[in-house]
């Protein structure tokens, strides 16, 4: 019998679909020129470039000239601080960021800190994951050149009210980019309605290819490159375009941003059975991040008593695939600085399960899911020395 598999990791990335692959595939195939070249082969990608560019920048309500292509999520993220920081250092060198980013925020800020002279506040979140606009208000001076808060949380789903942050943030002069990966496709944008400068995407969270991202611009900002060389991407990014992710980022999008309220109510649906279920059936399991402010796919769990990496490793003999936190940071024996962030002690937040949605899951999926998910909770609760210790504890106070 073929053993089941159900992929719920979608946070961590998404299969490509099969429209996006037919797309790409003649870029890989027939249409190889360098569209930096003068001749027919490289003029014919050229246009196909321009083609999604203004794809992408429908999509979210940008102008095209505002679409810069990029490497993925975590270039883009770096292209957008350090391209402020260093393009307007004259003007301030104080950036605002809170505690739950994502590492391609964080450890960029860092290195600002450390190796460029910028001073950085940390936000702090609230139990649910989601930052204080008067604490954002108060930590404004006047030497602050960037703020750069995401717009939905990677391990916990938490969804940030950017476009107070926006309002914020023009009020005062500062400028504003947040990190949009886990938004887009799940998640209304539109850019010029929120009022963000700059915002990152990636493709592969919305059944695109890996490697290939973007970072939208607010026309008439400056930006020191991240990458030195040729002209490309109007002297922003140098290297050769990545055509075939280009177009294909481009049909992901198409495809993403169809009916996104669509398909935002059918996950949400599925969400909450998903934890509904795990609330209603496993005692002392707590939901981490917002019930309502969340993205319509994301459930972050913490399970008392034991360790998420043997939840994970219980679910993954099964065929199950989860994760405890961001990919990104897979491998760390420290618990995520994100539930670290909501005030949760390290033994809680040691157990946590990220469990992601999308376009493949099913109810049937999510029953299976909980239905073994409780038995291994219990099984390995009867291994745990501090849930024994709990219940001989409880029993005394009976």
């Amino acid at each position: 019998m073929e053993k089941k598999r159900i992929y719920m990791d979608y946070a961590a990335t998404t299969p490509i679909k099969k429209e996006v692959v037919d797309a790409m595939m003649p870029y890989l195939t027939e249409h190889f020129g360098n569209p930096s070249s003068v001749h027919g082969f490289g003029r014919d990608v050229k246009k196909v470039i321009d083609e999604s560019r203004d794809k992408i920048a429908k999509a979210v309500n940008a102008k095209p000239e505002e679409i810069f292509f990029t490497g993925g999520g975590s270039e883009s993220d770096n292209m957008a601080i350090k391209g402020i920081a260093f393009a307007y250092k004259d003007k301030g060198n104080h950036i605002i960021t809170s505690k739950i980013e994502h590492h391609a925020v964080l450890h960029t800020c860092e290195y600002l800190e450390k190796n460029h002279g910028f001073e950085v506040t940390y936000l702090d979140v609230d139990k649910d994951g989601i930052i204080s606009l008067e604490e954002l208000r108060a930590a404004i001076k006047d030497n602050t050149v960037l703020i750069t808060i995401m717009q939905a949380n990677n391990e916990i789903g938490t969804v940030q009210p950017v476009k107070e942050i926006a309002q914020i943030a023009s009020e005062k002069g500062v400028f504003f980019h947040t990190d949009a990966v886990q938004a887009l496709g799940n998640i209304e944008i539109d850019v010029k309605d929120l009022g963000v400068d700059l915002m990152s995407f990636t493709a592969h969270k919305i059944y695109g290819p890996k490697g290939i991202g973007a970072l939208y611009m607010r026309k008439g900002i400056k930006l020191h490159p991240l990458i030195h060389g040729g002209s490309q991407e109007r002297k922003k990014r140098a290297g050769t375009e990545n055509v075939a992710g280009i177009v294909a980022f481009a049909k992901a999008v198409e495809l993403a941003t169809k009916d996104v309220a669509g398909h935002a109510k059918e996950q949400s649906q599925l969400r909450d059975h998903l934890i509904d279920s795990v609330l209603s059936r496993i005692p002392y399991a707590r939901l981490n991040g917002h019930r309502q402010k969340r993205l319509p796919g994301n459930a972050n769990f913490c399970f008392e008593f034991i360790e998420g990496e043997a939840i994970l490793l219980s679910l993954d003999l099964l065929g199950v695939a989860a994760s405890s936190g961001s990919a990104c940071t897979s491998g760390s024996l420290d618990p995520s600085h994100v539930l670290m962030a909501l005030g949760l002690p390290h033994e809680i937040a040691h157990g946590s399960l990220r469990l992601t949605i999308g376009d493949m899951t099913t109810k049937e999926d999510i029953d299976f899911v909980v239905d073994n998910l409780e038995k291994i909770v219990v099984r390995l609760r009867e291994l745990s020395p501090l849930y024994d210790k709990f219940v001989r504890e409880e029993s005394q106070h009976v």
